[in-house]
């Protein structure tokens, strides 16, 4: 499973979720939950004070390809969305990365050309 976004720790279960400016923590589930609404089918939220979550935390799913390090930013049929971070413009320019905005650089690479697949936390 490739993420990149918040996830939270509530009553003992990790969710996807969004921090809110307003103290409260959004909570998704892709199935029905008790107290969860339905948003469309398949996406569930509920919203909860941030006191209530046990915790809170930043995850990605980061890798090395070609030798360099990239963030996973999505996936489709096989491919995997990479993002450089390495922050070099000419190593992004020699790997033959498309530059999406100032500084950013990414590219389409086969799944099986990753290494070192792995989440980090903040």
């Amino acid at each position: 499973m490739i993420r990149d976004g918040y996830q939270a720790r509530w009553l003992g279960r990790d969710f996807e979720a969004a921090p809110g400016a307003d103290g409260e923590i959004r909570l998704y589930s892709d199935g029905p939950t008790d107290g969860f609404e339905e948003l469309r089918p398949g996406r569930y939220r509920r919203v909860v004070p941030a006191f209530e979550v046990e915790e809170l935390r930043y995850v990605r799913t980061v890798c090395t390809w070609r030798g360099e390090p990239f963030v996973i930013v999505g996936e489709h049929d096989g491919w995997l969305r990479v993002e450089y971070a390495g922050g070099r413009a000419p190593v992004a320019r020699r790997l033959g990365l498309d530059r999406v905005d100032q500084g950013v650089w990414q590219s389409w690479a086969p799944r099986d050309e990753l290494e070192d697949v792995r989440e980090e936390s903040t």
